[in-house]
């Protein structure tokens, strides 16, 4: 009796992101004045970035929708958004290539 072995290989992500120029310049915008509107902190931390926002119905939603999006273009990032203290907290990490792409973020 002859059995096929299947063999299943995963190619990683490529470290980039997969938006147009426009598209990654509108989404680039869009960050930047969440940033504005509401940012109080950034901390390093392992892998990446902590980000700290005001809480607020609206801001939760475009930062709900923003982790959604990046999960599409940047796969190999990764994003956890959670409230605490009055704050909404955003931490994004990745592999070492990815710290430019994180480091842009909300900048």
């Amino acid at each position: 009796m002859h059995h096929d072995r299947m063999t299943h290989t995963t190619n990683p992500a490529p470290i980039a992101c997969s938006l147009t120029g426009a598209d990654y310049r509108k989404r680039v915008t869009e960050a930047g004045q969440v940033a504005r509107d509401a940012l109080r902190e950034r901390r390093r931390i392992e892998g990446g970035a902590r980000l700290s926002f005001d809480e607020s119905a609206d801001i939760r939603e475009r930062l709900e929708a923003f982790v959604a999006a990046e999960a599409e273009c940047c796969p190999f990032l990764t994003m956890h958004l959670h409230a605490t203290g009055g704050r909404l907290v955003l931490e994004v990490t990745g592999p070492e290539p990815a710290a430019p792409i994180i480091d842009e973020l909300f900048a």
